[in-house]
């Protein structure tokens, strides 16, 4: 295993090797193991010794325990030991605290009434913010996950499990796709990756229609089809309505991110003439360190020079990726969902509210407000459709189908990713 860690620009490798396993075998008969474990031994890296032990230890036949255990010793000796203890040992017991509500809430996710079905996914996308995410939750669920990339050598991946296409030209194997259970679509041009320009826009146009009207298309012709295709879509579809609360029945915007949205959704028709049930999740702006709208604003919030956008009265309709995660399961297994699903926190805010509270999670002031004219000067008309729009978004259809969210409220949640 090797990872880049470090603080800002200073960086440095950590390499460690997967060492102590102990996994007994379980026979047909015999009663559930005591406990599992193995470790995490660094070769290379900050730590003169470090040793994580990962021990999980059974409690009853239908629960666990987690354990992490740290041996780890600093650098420079009895100075290191000195200056550096305190902070790590406060750092270490946020992040396995953070780290062991990830898992419970994983578990949870996929413990519901229908968690248990173990399924064949086909994933577009799966590289991206979302998709890196998506994958191993699901294959840690027991799933068979296969990943469909654009033109690109499956080798170069290392993965037996990929299949290649090319939306571009319409190429698209129908043999490879025959035998899932269901498709996962996320792939599209990254939308806030630089000014809107013409060429830019038929980009992010023509990636997210082409590339769902070729997949629906090829689907809609299977011998053995899919039960369902979980396509993404955006609450951009719309548009910026300032106050108005927006469920699944409320009409589409006239800007550029909506119509994008809207050939979107059109895009999985064909799927849906063939009896595949199709879901289009409007997905909501997605919170996570890793990526994403969070990650850019959380440094200049640090460094206290956070503020509101614009005059802050557009609302936010925001979702942690976690989150998002059960509603692509919920999706999964929920055959009364179908066709277009919010996919946000039931609680909007506003970006006053939203920039009140990051600071006050960060323990920082954020009097140092971004002016809509100084957004669309850097931006253009991105700055428009993602800085300054508005979406009051309410998610009616997953609240009729039971879903529970974890983080229904903004401080919570930024608690969570924040490890505040």
């Amino acid at each position: 295993m090797e990872l880049s860690v470090g603080v800002g620009p200073l960086r440095q490798r950590w390499i460690a090797e997967h060492q102590g396993f102990l996994v007994p075998k379980v026979g047909q008969g015999d009663t559930i193991p005591e406990f599992w474990q193995f470790q995490d031994v660094q070769v290379r890296g900050p730590f003169a010794h470090w040793i994580h032990t990962h021990k999980v230890e059974a409690d009853g036949n239908d629960a666990c325990y987690l354990e992490d255990r740290i041996e780890y010793a600093l650098p420079w000796g009895r100075i290191g030991d000195w200056i550096g203890n305190p902070v790590m040992t406060s750092k270490l017991k946020r992040m396995f605290a953070y780290r062991h509500r990830v898992t419970a809430n994983d578990v949870a996710y996929h413990s519901g009434p229908e968690g248990d079905q173990v399924m064949k996914i086909l994933v577009t996308g799966s590289t991206g913010f979302i998709g890196s995410a998506l994958v191993p939750f699901l294959t840690t669920a027991g799933h068979q996950v296969s990943r469909l990339f654009r033109s690109m050598s499956t080798k170069s991946h290392g993965m037996e499990e990929a299949i290649s296409w090319n939306p571009e030209e319409g190429v698209l194997d129908l043999a490879s796709l025959e035998g899932f259970d269901a498709v996962i679509h996320l792939a599209g041009e990254n939308i806030a990756s630089g000014r809107w320009t013409s060429q830019r826009k038929t980009q992010i146009l023509e990636s997210r229609s082409k590339g769902t009207r070729l997949l629906s298309e090829t689907l809609s012709r299977l011998t053995h089809p899919p039960k369902v295709l979980i396509s993404a879509s955006a609450i951009g579809y719309y548009g910026d309505r300032g106050e108005e609360r927006l469920n699944e029945q409320s009409s589409p915007g006239s800007d550029f991110l909506a119509k994008v949205c809207q050939e979107w959704e059109k895009g999985s028709t064909a799927a849906s003439d063939a009896g595949i049930r199709v879901v289009n999740l409007r997905i909501g702006i997605v919170l996570s360190t890793t990526g994403g709208a969070l990650q850019r604003m959380v440094t200049p919030f640090r460094l206290r020079v956070g503020g509101i956008i614009g005059n802050g009265s557009q609302f936010m309709s925001w979702i942690v990726l976690d989150e998002l995660l059960g509603v692509i399961q919920h999706a999964l297994v929920t055959d009364q969902l179908k066709g277009p699903i919010n996919a946000a926190s039931p609680n909007p805010v506003t970006n006053r509210q939203f920039t009140k509270t990051l600071g006050r999670v960060l323990g920082r002031p954020t009097i140092f407000p971004f002016p809509a004219f100084a957004a669309k000067l850097a931006f253009g008309e991105m700055a428009e459709a993602l800085l300054l729009s508005s979406q009051r978004i309410e998610p009616q259809r997953l609240l009729q189908t039971g879903y529970a969210f974890h983080f229904p409220e903004l401080e919570g949640a930024l608690r969570y990713l924040l490890g505040k």
